[in-house]
């Protein structure tokens, strides 16, 4: 089979768009500042950390309440003890201001749209506010308001208190936490037109700065592949097998196309249930109906966005949930879904220990008639492969990394302009 023209174009800068390094400055500050957090304990760095990639290496994430990060992370003590893990696997930032992306999160729930007037269809509706310069500063306001990502639990601070009243309630203080700190003042004076004062800092302005961040510090334009494309630079041997393998018998790229080797569509592939779950207020188990959270339309259910492949080899696990933590093991549930998530234990999930938890984490595969449900959508259907071709293909899959995956243009601070503990 041929592959599609497309599917194999280099990337370059003006794939992107654009980010203005004042901004950026700004938002890489603010990433790693837990001043954001309801409870000023946990910042976006926390699980987009430099040190992994921009991920934090566990299957499903430790937010609020939680000490450390990647997957030494612990699950807090005392009061601060978490209440339960993210329900979701942490996704890589790579390349998501490319400007192909006009959907993001592993449902969708955020994408490009005139619905309410605001340029977005996202889960705060017409409440989102007018201003946001792409989706990607879009996306940075929505774990502010997360209960278990960011915000903190009920009665704990007033961050919480006001995501239930709605949503856009809480954006406001953040900003004005923002706002009491000269040093930030001072540089969003400087950075935007429309700031001259404290008072004219808005979430809109945090989340823009958030995005240039992002944009910026997560483009990656220059691996092995793209070198390939671009200039003739041989892949090493197996990695050329692999090539021809990925876009030509083992079909993968059917769903992985394109420069960022992903189509953006949704499919059910299968994958092993474990945690809490992504529950709707009126679903009475632990379990994660994907796209149909967002859509509410039954042909969705258990079906995930296709994710980018690029820096795949270093944001390990893998899935929606994490359940895999290798490629190896990842290709192998494509090439045999139900064989693969039948030999699936639990100590292939990437899950600190939390005793006071744990009747919940695997208490869905209790549960006969949901996993019947589950294993009964699969969207994928590959012939299988030798050990020799995964090897290639995994091989080719290493030519997507990043040169410096853990050593970004701005990096990590030292410090912010809070005096918070920087993870």
């Amino acid at each position: 089979m041929a592959a599609p023209a497309f599917a194999q174009t280099p990337l370059s800068a003006d794939d992107f768009l654009p980010a203005d390094p004042a901004q950026a400055k700004i938002g890489q500050l603010l990433f790693y500042d837990k001043v954001l957090s309801g409870n000023r304990n946990i910042s976006c760095g926390t699980c987009h950390h430099h040190d992994h990639a921009g991920t934090d290496g566990l299957s499903l994430g430790i937010g609020e309440g939680g000490m450390g990060v990647g997957p030494n992370r612990t699950i807090g003590q005392g009061k601060d003890l978490i209440r339960k893990r993210i329900p979701r696997n942490a996704p890589a930032l790579w390349n998501i201001g490319h400007l192909d992306v006009k959907v993001l999160f592993h449902d969708g729930r955020l994408s490009v749209s005139d619905l309410y007037g605001n340029g977005f269809n996202s889960p705060a509706e017409e409440w989102l506010p007018r201003g946001l310069d792409n989706i990607v500063a879009a996306q940075a306001l929505f774990p502010m308001t997360a209960q278990f990502e960011m915000a903190g639990n009920l009665g704990e601070n007033d961050i919480t208190h006001a995501t239930q009243i709605r949503i856009d309630r809480a954006w406001p203080l953040i900003a004005e936490r923002v706002a009491t700190i000269p040093e930030y003042v001072d540089m969003f004076a400087q950075a935007f037109a429309d700031v001259s004062s404290p008072r004219d800092i808005t979430i809109v302005h945090i989340g823009n700065a958030l995005g240039a961040f992002i944009i910026s510090e997560w483009t990656s334009i220059d691996t092995l592949y793209d070198q390939h494309l671009r200039n003739g630079t041989p892949l090493p041997p197996p990695a050329a097998a692999g090539k021809e393998l990925f876009f030509g018998d083992a079909g993968c790229s059917a769903c992985h196309s394109g420069p960022l080797f992903s189509d953006r569509a949704f499919r059910a592939l299968g994958l092993p249930a474990f945690g809490p779950g992504r529950t709707r207020r009126f679903d009475p188990i632990p379990r994660d109906v994907g796209r149909m959270g967002k859509s509410d339309r039954l042909e969705d259910a258990y079906r995930f966005k296709t994710p980018s492949l690029r820096n795949v080899a270093v944001t390990a696990p893998y899935g929606h949930n994490g359940a895999y933590p290798t490629l190896e093991r990842m290709i192998k549930h494509h090439l045999d879904p139900l064989a693969e998530r039948n030999a699936w234990r639990r100590r292939d999930a990437a899950l600190p220990p939390a005793p006071h938890i744990a009747a919940i984490d695997f208490v869905i595969q209790s549960d006969t008639r949901e996993m019947a449900r589950q294993s009964s959508v699969l969207d994928i259907d590959i012939p299988s492969r030798t050990q020799t071709e995964i090897d290639q293909i995994i091989a080719f899959l290493e030519t997507l990394t990043d040169p410096s995956p853990y050593d970004r243009p701005l990096g990590r601070p030292e410090t912010v302009p809070s005096g918070l503990p920087v993870d």
